[in-house]
């Protein structure tokens, strides 16, 4: 009877259906961590703006050779860069917002974690199977063999890799660069090698992480850009309130 009314639809597809994609929790955390991280984003391009030369160990000033120096002019003008003018220096407000959207973070990151712990959202939708082949690997890298209803091989370790390496990274690295923070824990500073060490890797992170929003668009747009958001925002996409598979 059930057949006759639903055709093709099996019980596990209707089960489908009324199954959430995402939880309200993953939606709610994934889009205020995208707005914070955002304004981290815009608000570090500022700061970097201020002194775009970057140094290794415990100091770094203008009478120190740095590491590396971003060739574009700073917003002070103390700081030598080479040119003959400097940008507006908006380093005020762009501190306060900087700090205020990495405590958002933190704190929405907990959250995330505690839930995917508790709940078992890691080890359900992110931890890959046992005996994962090179083959399957080299298949998801090629874009073969996927299953639009979950996460390949590939996009599971990534994202773990985000939300276990490069997000605590962040979120230390900035700890570190604080004098309250070194004072408190100066081992969790040296170990990164001090605190201009600290900033260091702290630029470097942010670009890994930047990369990898541009590819998650990326991808985003090439799985189904209508669908994949309508996920995000209200659960489930346009194929799972069909009884299909998104």
């Amino acid at each position: 009877m059930a057949d006759s009314v639903w055709g093709p639809l099996s019980v596990s597809a209707v089960r489908e259906t009324a199954r959430a994609r995402h939880s309200a929790t993953v939606r709610v955390t994934h889009w205020i961590t995208t707005l914070a991280f955002l304004a981290l984003l815009v608000t570090g391009l500022e700061i970097v703006v201020s002194h775009p030369r970057f140094y290794w160990g415990e100091t770094g000033n203008i009478h120190t050779t740095p590491l590396f120096k971003i060739p574009i002019p700073a917003s002070r003008n103390t700081v030598p860069t080479g040119y003959g003018y400097v940008m507006p220096d908006q380093n005020g407000w762009s501190r306060y917002l900087h700090f205020q959207s990495a405590w958002l973070v933190v704190l929405t990151g907990f959250v995330y974690l505690s839930y995917g712990l508790v709940s078992g959202h890691f080890r359900r939708n992110l931890v890959p199977e046992r005996g994962v082949s090179w083959a399957a690997v080299s298949a998801a890298v090629a874009g073969r063999g996927r299953d639009s209803a979950s996460y390949n091989v590939v996009q599971r370790l990534t994202y773990l890799a985000v939300i276990f390496v490069l997000f605590p990274l962040i979120v230390w690295t900035g700890l570190a660069m604080s004098p309250a923070f070194a004072s408190a824990f100066p081992g969790a500073v040296s170990v990164l090698g001090g605190q201009q060490s600290a900033r260091t890797i702290h630029f470097f992170d942010t670009i890994a992480l930047t990369l990898f929003l541009v590819v998650h668009v990326v991808m985003v747009i090439r799985a189904g850009f209508r669908n994949r958001m309508r996920a995000m925002i209200v659960g489930r996409s346009a194929a799972t309130a069909t009884g299909g598979r998104s």
